[in-house]
């Protein structure tokens, strides 16, 4: 099949509706996709089209192929709003929105600060933060909404104290946060949120640059190889980024483990089983649900589709995790597979960096809330739970007692 083959009466429109019945599944046109057609048209938000991939071993080796470019800027990219689309012109893209050798010299800078043994060092500090964060709730009591009272502070303070921001300007980076993960942000409320983080981040590395510390940021700033608006620019991503998935993944992890109660008991009676649930709720949650955007530089055969250079590309991460290829019975939460091998984190040259710190966060946060509040549950009906639909999927509130 070509691009051209492609009859209307075959484009899904994107993003799709999810399923009342289990908000924790891939839309249902998504999931049909994957059985049927796992590489498929679809429609963006203005009329445009682009590829949709939602198989596993193909998105998987689209993530590696150096044939799709992750700039932003390349025509036919596919952004997912007027206001994404507004803003390219106007604002310096991020690393991440970069291909080759600058990227890889922007990432370089970061990865001696995500490797395993800094993560590893922070895990008393962790415990620290989650057991305070708890301490506050208990001595309150409930009922409390879990995402304000506890998800969303513990991911703040983590990722504060990883690049040596002040904690006590948390409402700040928690509003900025907000508008830039809203898919709905216009373009002026976005450069707004920008300015005002890059502005107070290029303050922080100038800081930094004057008075070196042992924090990312002052890392960063200390490098003479870099600009201090080069070091503000990674810190917003970085600030934002680790706070809104961290906080996402605890709250939406704990609404899947309340629902599914068999494996929050095995959570809590088998503690070694820990890391492999982390996995397994990564896997099965995949909360980066809007896939990862590319667009082809050169032509691309996948699987007998022809996608054209200049054509866009979506990598849906969360049905490639629901594939039951590599995933028998995905869409099951069952915390004793073997789910190492999912794309939660993307893959390739791009895939996350702060993925040791959030597994680090979620194997505390998790075991820790239910074996502290062993009567934790909802206080309302699981079908009144509503759910953010950003470019991280999450829930608004989760109203809970013990």
């Amino acid at each position: 099949m070509t691009s051209e083959a492609a009859g209307t009466d075959r484009t899904l429109d994107f993003p799709a509706a999810r399923a009342a019945a289990c908000p924790f599944d891939p839309p249902p046109a998504y999931q049909h996709a994957l059985r049927t057609e796992p590489v498929a048209r679809a429609r963006l938000w203005d009329g445009s089209t682009c590829w949709l991939v939602t198989g596993y071993p193909q998105v998987r080796s689209m993530l590696g192929d150096r044939r799709l470019s992750a700039d932003v800027r390349v025509d036919g990219f596919p952004l997912l709003s007027r206001g994404r689309r507004e803003l390219v012109n106007r604002s310096a893209p991020s690393f991440i929105r970069l291909d080759d050798l600058e990227h890889a010299r922007q990432r370089h800078m970061l990865t001696g600060d995500f490797i395993v043994r800094r993560v590893e060092a922070m895990r008393p500090q962790i415990q620290r933060v989650v057991d305070e964060a708890l301490d506050r709730m208990i001595d309150e009591g409930g009922p409390t909404d879990l995402v304000t009272a506890f998800a969303v502070p513990v991911s703040l303070q983590v990722i504060c104290r990883l690049l040596g921001l002040p904690h006590q300007d948390h409402a700040f980076f928690r509003t900025h946060s907000r508008v830039l993960a809203d898919i709905d942000s216009d373009t002026e409320t976005l450069r707004a949120s920008i300015s005002a983080l890059t502005g107070y981040l290029t303050d922080v590395a100038q800081h930094k640059r004057r008075s070196p510390d042992e924090s990312v940021l002052g890392h960063l700033a200390a490098r003479e190889d870099i600009s201090v608006e080069e070091v503000a620019s990674m810190g917003r991503l970085l600030l934002t980024a680790g706070q809104e998935t961290t906080a996402e993944m605890t709250a939406l992890g704990t609404l899947a483990l309340l629902r599914n109660p068999e494996q929050a008991e095995l959570l809590c009676t088998e503690p070694e089983l820990t890391k492999g649930a982390v996995e397994e709720l990564l896997r099965y949650l995949s909360i980066v649900h809007l896939g990862v955007p590319r667009v082809a530089v050169e032509d691309i055969d996948l699987d007998g589709t022809l996608i054209r250079a200049g054509e866009g590309v979506l990598l849906m991460l969360s049905t490639a995790n629901r594939d039951a290829g590599p995933f028998p019975d995905g869409d099951r939460l069952d915390i004793t597979r073997d789910a190492r091998h999912h794309l939660a984190f993307s893959f390739g040259a791009h895939q996350c960096l702060g993925q040791s710190l959030a597994r680090a966060e979620l194997q505390t946060t998790l075991p820790t809330l239910f074996r502290r509040l062993p009567g934790l549950r909802l206080v309302v009906p699981f079908a009144e739970v509503t759910y953010r639909t950003d470019m991280v999927y999450g829930v608004n509130k989760l109203p809970v007692s013990w």
